[in-house]
């Protein structure tokens, strides 16, 4: 694996530990602005840096058609979708995954508390092209 490998690895780990740690205090039930609110919480504690409610920008054919919010994106490589449902639906992971597509990230986190034990599953971006920056 390579260096950038273990960030995404190491990243989501640390993420998902966090949720489990929400997960834990709040169990199932309640709406998923509080499990958002207690996520960002927990974020701030461990120091890993996020933006709540990321605002980007949606393309087609290289026009802006609108805007869409990621709830979270986390030392900004890697985005996080909550939910708080009984069951995910398909389009509960497509959505997850448009959203990679169309902020070009490479991983994601689709987390969802609505469960009696939390689920949670990582995306790959089959279509992320990296950037001159990316390591």
């Amino acid at each position: 694996m390579i260096k950038s490998e273990y960030k995404y690895s190491d990243l989501t780990g640390k993420i998902i530990g966090c949720a489990m740690e929400v997960h834990k205090e709040l169990g199932n039930g309640f709406q998923e602005v509080l499990y958002q609110r207690a996520l960002a919480n927990d974020f701030e504690m461990q120091q890993i840096g996020f933006a709540q409610e990321f605002e980007m920008q949606v393309h087609y054919k290289q026009k802006h058609i609108g805007t869409r919010r990621v709830d979270f994106l986390v030392e900004n490589i890697i985005s996080v979708e909550l939910k708080a449902v009984t069951n995910l639906e398909p389009v509960h992971l497509n959505q997850a995954l448009n959203y990679l597509e169309a902020y070009n990230l490479k991983v994601g986190l689709l987390i969802n508390f609505g469960k009696p034990s939390l689920e949670f599953h990582r995306l790959h971006n089959k279509k992320f092209t990296p950037s001159v920056k990316s390591d």
